[in-house]
């Protein structure tokens, strides 16, 4: 009903269709359709949607001050596969014009700390959706429909710094990192950046730069994360081995001093898949490295 790329006026889909024409969100009355709408603007306000890997897209609950609740349309999103109703993405052009993407169905959901519209802390939802249609990736189970607890105040004790016993650059299971660790298993598709090792049981979701010389938002952001198996993510995190702007593993002078290749480590290893913003990141990560 709608053709990939093609800009539509909004109005006029909210007037053949239903649906709420001013929100984020729109589910529709009249028809089994949900309209979600995204754009840069809403970035300062702690709505940051972004296409993960090929096929998932994660988007931001709805909800300008306060904690966001599963009601209206964080709601209809969350339960639109046992309701029926169809998920139709758009990305704004210009004023009231907005370009069809895809149309996405749910994988799953979590909390994460955000601000609201006045700059203070809040807890948001944030949503993970699969593009409709061939995938390129199987999705691993862990990341499928977990269930989360109703009331986000609940979820917020959970939401710390890590402790003097938990290293600053790894994510933890803290609420506040859940839904970071699951955009962090969809950007790397499922394996290790460096090895390509794909058991996401063991993998571990890393800061390139720590937690603790990280702001707010370079905490949570995607671009700031990398996947490693074990004995990679120990060696990156102790800044004894680094990638290079071409993605090619750089080794600290010290392994040269033991036999790394008894870890399966060959100094050949290249990630294939830096973005701009992982290199960023990694620029400053590397010249730890001695």
């Amino acid at each position: 009903m709608f053709n990939a790329g093609q800009v539509y006026r909004r109005r006029d889909i909210h007037q053949m269709y239903g649906g709420n024409w001013q929100s984020g969100i729109s589910s529709s009355a009249k028809t089994p359709y949900i309209f979600i709408f995204t754009g840069a603007s809403g970035e300062q306000y702690g709505y940051k949607d972004e296409w993960l890997n090929e096929d998932v897209f994660s988007y931001t609950g709805e909800g300008q001050s306060g904690d966001m609740q599963f009601t209206k349309g964080n709601l209809a999103l969350r339960e639109h596969l046992s309701t029926g109703k169809r998920v139709f993405l758009f990305e704004y052009v210009a004023q009231g014009r907005v370009k069809y993407v895809s149309e996405l169905s749910f994988i799953d959901c979590d909390y994460f700390e955000t601000l609201d519209l006045t700059g203070d802390s809040r807890i948001g939802i944030k949503f993970f959706f699969n593009r409709v249609g061939e995938s390129k990736y199987t999705i691993p189970d862990e990341l499928k429909s977990s269930n989360l607890v109703a009331d986000p105040r609940e979820a917020y004790v959970k939401i710390k710094q890590p402790n003097s016993t938990e290293r600053s650059g790894l994510v933890t299971s803290r609420v506040g990192q859940g839904a970071y660790r699951k955009s962090i298993l969809h950007r790397w598709s499922y394996k290790c950046a460096a090895s390509g090792y794909n058991d996401t049981r063991i993998l571990i979701a890393s800061h390139i730069q720590p937690w603790k010389d990280s702001n707010d938002q370079e905490r949570l952001d995607v671009d700031n994360g990398i996947l490693l198996s074990p004995d990679y993510d120990a060696l990156f995190d102790k800044h004894l081995i680094s990638f290079d702007q071409a993605g090619k593993i750089i080794l600290s002078s010290e392994l040269t001093k033991t036999p790394i290749e008894t870890l399966g480590i060959t100094g050949k290893e290249r990630i294939d898949s830096l973005n701009a913003g992982n290199k960023r990141y990694l620029e400053n990560h590397s010249q730890l490295i001695k």
